[in-house]
């Protein structure tokens, strides 16, 4: 099967813009949040909005310093970046389970990357907004380099190494999907709240 092709600059305009909505909604929707409020789960085996938030902080805990010191790397070696952004066959396999709704495919988060508790300070939502900032920043210094050669280590399986386009496009998706699933919590609606994957 082949790799999708998308030109540099396209892909890595619609992943700043995907993660500028995404700050958006930490700053508007999740920080002026009650501890309650946050902490509140619409049933024992559901994540709370906290607890969705909590996840991804874990996970980006893993990754942003992963990415952040092998893009050191590739500037040290005066890389470059390529007119086009690829995407290798794993990456897509990831990327496309992660776009799958909820409602069609839950996930169940492996325990070291599930959330550590019910009742979880309100500063989850301020160290969610630091890594929204941070994935930024590295996407826009990944930009200056061929992002394509680049190789990230996977959380479950860290012999696979993916190329970091599609590490930062499924760190993008994978926030999209908890963020949704955080905005249902607090709307009520516990279809796709169940804990789900990485």
């Amino acid at each position: 099967m082949p790799v999708a092709v998308r030109a540099t600059s396209d892909f890595f305009d619609q992943l700043t813009n995907d993660l500028l909505v995404l700050r958006v909604k930490a700053q508007q929707r999740f920080r002026p949040l009650s501890a309650e409020k946050l902490n509140r789960r619409p049933g024992p085996s559901r994540w709370s909005a906290g607890q969705c938030l909590e996840h991804l902080n874990i996970v980006g805990g893993y990754y942003l310093p992963s990415i952040a010191a092998r893009i050191k790397r590739a500037q040290e070696r005066g890389s470059k970046p390529a007119a086009v952004a690829k995407q290798g066959y794993l990456g897509k396999k990831f990327i496309g389970a992660m776009r799958t709704p909820p409602s069609v495919k839950t996930y169940t988060s492996p325990q070291r990357y599930a959330p550590t508790g019910t009742r979880l300070p309100r500063t989850v939502t301020e160290v969610f907004s630091r890594q929204v900032d941070e994935l930024l920043r590295l996407t826009l210094l990944a930009r200056q380099v061929n992002a394509n050669t680049i190789r990230i280590p996977n959380a479950l399986f860290p012999l696979i190494l993916l190329r970091l386009t599609d590490q930062l496009e499924f760190l993008v998706v994978h926030m999209q999907r908890h963020i949704a699933q955080a905005e249902a919590v607090l709307a009520g609606n516990a279809v796709g709240a169940k804990a789900s994957a990485a």
